[in-house]
């Protein structure tokens, strides 16, 4: 997803709601995201904004020339790289306000991505120098508010979908992955707690097939939408082998289906994953 990390495997690669009351807490009763028995409510009337179609991600948020130019595309949403201490292409000349002002001018959704620390056994040398610290539960917190800054710094209001991009790792190595579910499930707690929906994306192999397992287990903090790489070509939101039909479900899915891709449209050409998206989006203010 993260492009420096594209030198990765071919199989590659979150969960309550929000209640809209305040006065409860923000997240509806954690029991919901930790059973695996539950059912989890359709995310629309909690205040999320669900889109269903296809979406691309790609290193650079793309001009908004280009993305005029790709209106006539099966595409409607863009996942883009809006911030964390592990992204791949910090520089962002087209990012800000008034560029997500004009990609809801013109049609398009926003998925955004946010590239915090990494696991300790993250198996992409490319982000090993950005590792999850000794601390990893008041960490994700503390980058989960950042997150949330970050977002309301592009005009991305409550209810908005944030996305923590967690690059595949060796999620057996039983220490590793426990600092890794702490630091997530902190990332996650912090994100929702300021009224935004938390989402995860990772290797469908390795972070999804770990949270699964968490889910399974019945921890809370979970996140509330799941973005799973699984790079076979085909586009299903429901075929996923990891994934129980029930989990993360209804409308909290997107499936990245292929990496790595060039397409032409418009005339302009970029470098792109292809994504299955049934799942909330950023609400642009």
């Amino acid at each position: 997803m993260d492009r420096r990390k594209k030198i990765r495997w071919k199989i590659v690669g979150c969960a309550v709601g929000l209640s809209a009351t305040p006065a409860t807490l923000i997240v509806g009763a954690p029991s919901a995201a930790s059973s695996p028995e539950a059912a989890l409510p359709d995310p629309r009337p909690l205040g999320a904004k669900v889109f269903r179609g296809w979406a691309l991600d790609t290193c650079h948020a793309p001009s908004l020339e280009t993305l005029r130019a790709w209106s006539g595309s099966r595409y409607g949403a863009v996942g883009v790289y809006y911030g964390g201490r592990g992204r791949a292409c910090p520089s962002q000349p087209n990012l800000g306000v008034s560029w997500m002002r004009g990609t809801r001018a013109i049609g398009w959704r926003v998925l955004p991505i946010y590239v915090g620390s990494q696991s300790p056994c993250v198996r992409n040398k490319n982000k090993k120098h950005v590792p999850i610290g000794d601390k990893p539960w008041s960490q994700g917190r503390k980058e989960g508010k950042d997150a949330v800054n970050r977002a309301k710094a592009l005009a991305l209001k409550k209810r908005s979908a944030l996305y923590l991009d967690m690059e595949a790792y060796e999620q057996w190595r039983t220490k590793c992955a426990k600092t890794t579910l702490s630091f997530i499930r902190g990332w996650n707690r912090e994100v929702r707690s300021h009224g935004y929906f938390p989402g995860f994306y990772s290797s469908a192999e390795s972070g999804v097939l770990h949270l699964e397992q968490a889910r399974e287990a019945g921890k809370h903090d979970l996140p509330s939408v799941m973005w799973f790489a699984r790079w076979s070509g085909k586009a299903s939101l429901s075929g996923e082998p990891v994934l129980p039909k029930s989990a993360w479900h209804p409308h909290r899915r997107i499936h990245q289906y292929v990496g790595n891709v060039t397409e032409t449209h418009g005339g302009r050409t970029l470098q792109i994953d292809r994504n299955k998206v049934d799942a909330p989006v950023a609400i642009i203010d």
